[in-house]
């Protein structure tokens, strides 16, 4: 988006992002976003949803977006089950005899819908999380990897649509000091084996 439309063009589009339930996803999309993407460190992917009807002329509207970021994943074997400890030390970059396995992962670092005019109502949550896995999975099938993670606050309701989108909580990770419009001291951390 900023190759075509330039960087002004663009911030004017991400300005209108509205997310009132996480002011943290809202700050990022309005003031890190293009410069996590120009310093390489994420990419963030715009959602869009499209009307083409004969009684109301095309539109398009910004209804959510992604983050995702090249990371490495830690856990330890105390944290998840045998069977996923199983799956988890093939890929590992170390040989896990302190029973801690790291390897590369991408990170979900942002993830919602945007509540400007709206515009929540015009996708799922499900749907938004498919489609970075999605983004996930083909990235993976080009260079290799079978997991993702993502970090949420310590709320039930978001624990709860991870866990039933096939996340497993595998520890805590403590807020840095910048980080200050999550609530709480922590993030709970949650990895996907993408088949």
């Amino acid at each position: 988006m900023l190759e075509y439309l330039g960087e002004e063009r663009t911030k004017q589009i991400l300005s209108s992002f509205e997310c009132p339930q996480n002011k943290d996803v809202e700050k990022f999309i309005k003031d890190k976003a293009i410069i996590f993407s120009k310093q390489g460190i994420s990419r963030t992917h715009l959602v869009y949803w499209y009307s083409d009807s004969e009684q109301w002329e095309k539109s398009k509207e910004l209804v959510g977006y992604y983050t995702i970021a090249s990371k490495s994943l830690v856990f330890h074997k105390k944290s998840v089950s045998n069977t996923i400890w199983k799956k988890a030390v093939k890929y590992c970059d170390k040989k896990p005899e302190d029973k801690k396995c790291v390897f590369s992962a991408p990170l979900i670092g942002q993830l919602s819908k945007n509540f400007a005019g709206g515009n929540d109502s015009l996708i799922t949550g499900q749907e938004l999380l498919t489609l970075a896995l999605n983004k996930i999975k083909s990235v993976q099938n080009e260079i290799g990897g079978k997991f993702t993670y993502l970090e949420c606050e310590d709320k039930p309701k978001l624990i709860d649509f991870y866990e039933r989108n096939g996340f497993t909580i595998f520890g805590k990770r403590t807020l840095e000091r910048d980080e200050t419009d999550i609530n709480g001291e922590y993030l709970i951390q949650l990895f996907k084996y993408i088949k």
